[in-house]
Parts: C-alpha cells; structure tokens; sequence
C-alpha cells in the first residue's frame, strides 16, 4: 500500500458513497456541500465528474464539483469543455503540492505556477467562470500569489489553509509569510479544511490557531469550512470535527461565524 500524506489509511480504502456522508453528517448542521475530485485516473477524469452530477441528480447531494483537468497538457481547452457539460461543476484542483519530503510530495516539480503551458491553459478558467482549488505548501506560496495576481479573474480557493505542517517556530514563520502574501490577493479565499493531515487527530487548539491567524489574515468574508472527509474520518467523527470549528469561531461577531460556516463557501462555489 502506498503511503500517503495523511498516515495509513487502511479504514477508508473503500468507497465512500452518498449514503455513508449522509449519515456522517447527520445532525452537524451541514445543509449544503461540495465534491472536490479525488485523483481518479486522470484519464478518468470526466468519468469522475459525470458519476459525482448522477449522485447529485439521484439524491440533491453534493451541490457542488471541482472536476480535474491535465492543465499541462498541450490544449486543456477540450477537456474543459467536456466537464461543463456538467452542472454542478463549479472549478477545478490541479495539486501542486511540492515538499522536500517524497511523502508529501504531489507535484513532478515545485514551480509549475510558473510554467508557461500552465499559464496558458489556466487562461481558460476564467473565460469559463470556473474557481480553481489551490493546493501548495509555504514555500511555493509566493509563487501562488503571482499567479493570482496575473490572472485576477480567477477565484483561487486555499486548500488545507496552506497546510501548515512543520510546527516549528521557523515553520510557522514561513506559513505566516506566504499566507500574508496570498491574502494580499482580493482573488484568494482560504478554505480552513484538513488541519488534523499532519497531525492525525482532531485537535481544537490546533484549529483554532490556524482558524485565528487565516482569519486575522484573510478576513471572514475570504475563509470558508471544509470537512475534507473522508480523510479526516481516520480520526474524527463529523460532529465533533464541526464542533471544534464552531469553538475556533465562537467568540468572532455572528456574521463573522456565520461567513465562515456559510456564506463565503455558498458564494464562492455558486451554491445557490
């Protein structure tokens, strides 16, 4: 079994149906939600999208998709088309995820924010009204702010809150830093989402800092939950996950609480 950057994961080796989230998520609050594919075979990766819209169709849930397309392809223009056939498609993840460490390692290179075949095909997002899933590590955020700021009709949505995972003091500092220089870009919202992956536990302080400086940063109006289930289903039930955040949150004004629980995510993902 391969290993992954979340730790072993032999219980969730499996499909994760409809049914099994509903029931997950079964008195936590959550009325609305969005899928963000989960690295089918890229050849696939059309297939992904039309299986999540039958579900969609057959049950009302999930409201939202992030598809995937090969964005250093030659032309992703085709490909993109394709997957906007599907209504509940709303934007896409390409991971670009680069680390020192091959564990969390996701991306063939660090700098493809930068590579020019990226870039052209990027240009197709916006002509397509499609957000993109933004999934980097600090030291590929300043590189992630230059792309924001070349391509300012694209919403960019911060996976993990930039997954901060060295816990060092130095390790902070360079997640602070590349935070602040993505939160400079009105077009980058954070989605506050997986911050037990490198942990592996559901941690309330944990959250609650990282919530705290995203927020400081970014403002309520730009941070939005996620679940990241069923990953974090390793160590957490749901509710208690939503509860952690709804503590992280709880002394923020109303409004504030309610942007981060609803609002920005119903925006940004066009959930309306």
């Amino acid at each position: 079994m391969l290993p992954r950057i979340f730790g072993p994961y032999e219980p969730i080796r499996r499909d994760y149906l409809i049914d099994e989230y509903l029931a997950d998520i079964a008195g936590s609050g959550v009325v609305k939600s969005v899928y963000v594919q989960a690295n089918w075979a890229p050849a696939r990766a059309e297939d992904e999208v039309a299986w999540v819209q039958s579900v969609a169709d057959r049950s009302g849930w999930p409201h939202g998709i992030v598809g995937y397309a090969d964005l250093m392809a030659d032309d992703a223009r085709p490909a993109l088309d394709r997957l906007m056939r599907y209504p509940r498609l709303r934007g896409l993840r390409m991971q670009l995820h680069w680390h020192d460490s091959e564990m969390y390692r996701f991306a063939g290179r660090p700098d493809l924010a930068d590579d020019e075949t990226f870039r052209r095909n990027f240009a197709a997002l916006a002509e397509r009204n499609l957000s993109f899933d933004l999934q980097v590590f600090a030291g590929q955020m300043e590189g992630a702010a230059r792309l924001a700021v070349d391509f300012p009709g694209t919403t960019f949505i911060l996976q993990h809150a930039g997954m901060l995972e060295d816990l060092s003091e130095a390790g902070r500092a360079a997640w602070l830093e590349g935070m602040q220089n993505l939160a400079a870009q009105p077009n980058v919202v954070s989605k506050l989402s997986g911050l037990g992956t490198f942990i592996h536990r559901n941690d309330p302080e944990h959250i609650a800092f990282v919530v705290g400086e995203t927020m400081r940063l970014f403002g309520a109006s730009r941070c939005l939950f996620g679940s990241n289930f069923p990953v974090e289903k390793l160590w957490t039930d749901y509710s208690p996950l939503v509860a952690a955040y709804c503590k992280a949150v709880a002394d923020y004004p109303e409004a504030d609480q309610k942007a981060v629980l609803h609002d920005t995510a119903a925006r940004v993902y066009r959930l309306d």
